[in-house]
């Protein structure tokens, strides 16, 4: 299992943690807002991070993209504001892979388009735009195609 996480912006709340344990990664599409956000998330998983455009992009913890494969599943992660306003549809025109992961606009949502899915798992740090703090798990099923579940998790 996958934990995603977005836009924390410095803050690791208890829920999200709660809401990531027993993940085996954690895949973190930017705005993390400091290595203490990232040393938190890697108290309960292996972490990876792309920048956003709030972080600093010399970070050498943070990458402007990462591609995962795991379980046979290419996964890219990108913070999303390069794409001005990032959709899950334009996210999947502009980008190759199983799954594409970015966060930037805060809110959560899941579009499947064929075998392929886009998604951002919503803010999880400072509540703003009165949208409720969220974080995804991702289920990744052996099989030829392999099978893919994406679950949001609020943490109102």
């Amino acid at each position: 299992m996958v934990g995603v996480i977005a836009d924390t912006h410095g803050l690791l709340r208890q829920e999200a943690i709660a809401a990531l344990a027993g993940v085996q990664r954690i895949l973190h599409a930017g705005d993390v807002g400091g290595a203490a956000v990232l040393a938190g998330l890697s108290s309960i998983a292996p972490v990876e991070a792309v920048f956003g455009n709030v972080d600093d992009v010399h970070d050498p913890a943070l990458a402007a993209v990462r591609v995962v494969t795991l379980g046979g599943v290419e996964i890219h992660v990108s913070h999303g504001h390069e794409l001005g306003r990032p959709t899950p549809e334009l996210a999947l025109r502009r980008y190759r892979g199983d799954v594409i992961i970015f966060g930037h606009t805060h809110k959560a949502v899941i579009v499947r388009d064929g075998g392929r899915i886009a998604f951002n798992p919503g803010a999880a740090g400072p509540r703003r735009f009165d949208i409720v703090p969220s974080v995804a798990r991702m289920t990744i099923t052996a099989g030829d195609p392999p099978t893919i579940e994406v679950e949001l998790i609020s943490l109102g």
